[in-house]
């Protein structure tokens, strides 16, 4: 087993006590990648509360306090040396056979309007009927045909927009993945976590939470990440859902605006790294060709 450090540290400024914020920030629990230690620190908050949402996540609402309000979350993960690539895929589902609380992930949403895309969907990707090998070749369209830009996030656009402009961040792959498979009949949602560097190269962006997708073959959900579209190791989920709606790291109702965003993934000796402990990048394992251990 490996440990992978993942957390973040993010404030927020709140001009009266009436602001609340409902975080998803703690990994998903998952017998896989068992949480090794971890901590959530509220700072300033006048209230905290723990629930499981509609899709299983557990969340946290939190009510801030008047002024700087410090929260942060950090946790050391165990991961396997195995790769998050799927061996068999398995048919599609049939609709008519779809455990109900699947049927969601064939609906168009806020920022997956599969609707605006069944034509484009068919034109690509119809004439494939194998089902793991349909949904690999669109995210391989999108991996090759959406550019990836750091920054260009925006809250308002759609897949079907992201696909007309070419451009967009993870979380624009990911729509766009989700989108194409659900015009297909494919149910697919978008999960949002941390993705270390193990066994790849760091590739010099700042360090975020990142999205991607998951689609039902076969009675399973498989990971299909079209920004890098590569195996990867170590990946831990945060939440799922069915779009970024339904996922975000942080929703606030009420005055209060982010002023600090930092996030950490990576790879650490477990007795050399404490929780807690400050973010020290010379410490890590990762971002390289190499997988190493401890």
């Amino acid at each position: 087993m490996l440990t992978v450090r993942v957390g973040c540290n993010i404030h927020f400024e709140c001009e009266s006590s009436s602001a609340t914020i409902i975080l998803l920030v703690s990994p998903k629990l998952d017998p896989d990648r068992p949480i090794r230690q971890e901590k959530l620190v509220f700072g300033r908050a006048t209230k905290s509360e723990s629930f499981v949402d509609a899709d299983g996540n557990v969340a946290y609402r939190v009510i801030l306090a008047p002024g700087l309000n410090e929260i942060q979350h950090d946790a050391l993960v165990e991961v396997t040396t195995a790769s998050d690539k799927s061996d068999q895929f398995g048919n599609a589902p049939s609709v008519a056979t779809l455990e109900p609380e699947f049927l969601r992930y064939l609906l168009p949403s806020r920022y997956c309007d599969s609707d605006r895309l069944f034509a484009f969907a068919g034109e690509k990707f119809g004439h494939i009927y194998d089902a793991g090998a349909r949904v690999q070749a669109i995210s391989d369209w999108v991996h090759n045909n959406i550019e990836y830009r750091f920054g260009s996030g925006r809250p308002d656009i759609s897949a079907a927009q992201v696909i007309e402009r070419g451009y967009g961040v993870c979380r624009d792959f990911a729509h766009c993945t989700i989108a194409l498979c659900r015009a297909l009949n494919l149910p697919a949602r978008y999960v949002t976590g941390h993705l270390p560097d193990i066994g790849h190269v760091d590739p010099g962006s700042p360090m975020d939470f990142h999205a991607y997708s998951e689609v039902y073959l076969g009675g399973k959900w498989h990971v299909f990440d079209a920004r890098y579209n590569e195996p990867r190791i170590g990946r831990i989920k945060i939440a799922h859902g069915l779009d970024a709606v339904e996922c975000a790291f942080a929703s606030a109702y009420g005055p209060a605006m982010m002023t600090r965003f930092e996030v950490w993934a990576y790879q650490v000796d477990p007795n050399e790294v404490r929780l807690g402990d400050p973010i020290d990048l010379s410490k890590r394992l990762d971002g390289t060709d190499e997988i190493r251990g401890y």
